[in-house]
């Protein structure tokens, strides 16, 4: 005889509210905090196109919506990486350069999209097998990333080769004279291929377990070390790619570029719903952070305010999301 008890249909629904909690409700008020600001902008100054506002948060931020998508895999994990700044500026200096040397543009972009991931990989290893904190190895890499970047150029390069001056200069229309950039493209690209890598492939599901709880997780037979080594090819491959998005929206290489940068994708991915403890958060959570940062950084331009404002508001926002995640989120068990 089968028993059935009585609190099963109300431990389901604790247990789907725990679900909800942990994991969807730092996005969704994510989500609707950008919803909000960005009705909120829109009203205040009454923009004659508001879908085309919109379509320019991702226009000015494809290349932080990359980087961020690499450091949310990093954070996933439970890691930190803060040489992605410093590779963004390596990755325009170094595709400047090859192209003033007159290398083939294709030579050019591969050379960049190599670089990025090796570094990612070599910090990857530290961190994994002298067990390093990622913290240490990544600042030892931002050092030597952007010490490359002075080695080979100091001056400002422009880039005239003109498939990237067409990349970074033509719109792709939309609708009407809806528009954004190809850089918009790429990044709408690189999303979709980090949630289905996160959601459907065992690499995916390891970094999320790894995140959760290392030891379940090599106790249930997955490869940590290549997932913990792994994330960190992932993200510096993001970089190299951002930096690339970088330059051809910049059209210019310039080894200062990319100060700070790193900590304006770890507060995207934050801001997301990232849980820097790791193991809670989505991809597009991310994204919605770094769409939260360009409509705060609209506002103060509309509002003719100086930069460091941008910083203060981002400041006091990350830090209540810290506490509503410190506070109300929970790893789900």
């Amino acid at each position: 005889m089968s028993v059935q008890t009585a609190v099963r249909p109300g431990a389901v629904a604790v247990a789907v509210g725990r679900r909800l909690t942990g994991r969807y409700l730092s996005p969704l008020a994510s989500l609707g905090l950008l919803l909000v600001m960005f009705a909120a902008v829109v009203v205040r100054y009454d923009f004659a196109s508001p879908a085309q506002v919109f379509l320019n948060l991702f226009v000015d931020n494809a290349y932080l919506i990359v980087l961020a998508v690499g450091m949310t895999f990093v954070i996933l994990t439970g890691g930190i990486d803060l040489s992605v700044g410093s590779v963004v500026a390596l990755s325009t200096v170094i595709l400047a350069s090859a192209l003033k040397a007159h290398w083939p543009m294709p030579l050019a972009v591969l050379t960049v999209l190599v670089v990025g991931p090796t570094l990612g990989l070599l910090m990857g290893l530290v961190i994994e097998y002298f067990d390093v904190q990622p913290f240490i190895a990544t600042l030892a890499g931002m050092f030597l990333a952007r010490g490359l970047c002075y080695v080979i150029s100091v001056d400002t390069l422009p880039i005239e080769d003109p498939v990237l001056r067409a990349i970074g200069l033509h719109y792709v229309y939309l609708y009407e004279d809806k528009f954004i950039r190809w850089s918009v493209v790429i990044a709408a690209v690189v999303v979709a291929a980090a949630v289905y890598l996160l959601h459907r492939t065992r690499f995916g599901r390891t970094v999320y377990a790894v995140g959760g709880n290392r030891q379940s997780a090599q106790l249930m037979g997955l490869n940590v070390s290549r997932a913990r080594v792994g994330v960190y090819a992932v993200s510096g491959f993001c970089a190299a790619l951002a930096g690339l998005l970088l330059a051809v929206q910049k059209l210019s290489g310039y080894s200062l570029n990319g100060i700070g940068l790193e900590l304006d994708a770890i507060a995207a991915a934050v801001v997301g719903g990232v849980l820097l403890s790791g193991g809670v958060g989505f991809v597009l959570g991310s994204v919605v952070g770094v769409l939260v940062l360009g409509t705060i950084q609209t506002f103060v331009t509309a509002e003719n305010l100086d930069s460091y404002w941008t910083r203060i508001m981002t400041g006091v926002l990350l830090l209540v999301f810290v506490l509503v995640q410190r506070l109300v989120v929970r790893k789900p068990r």
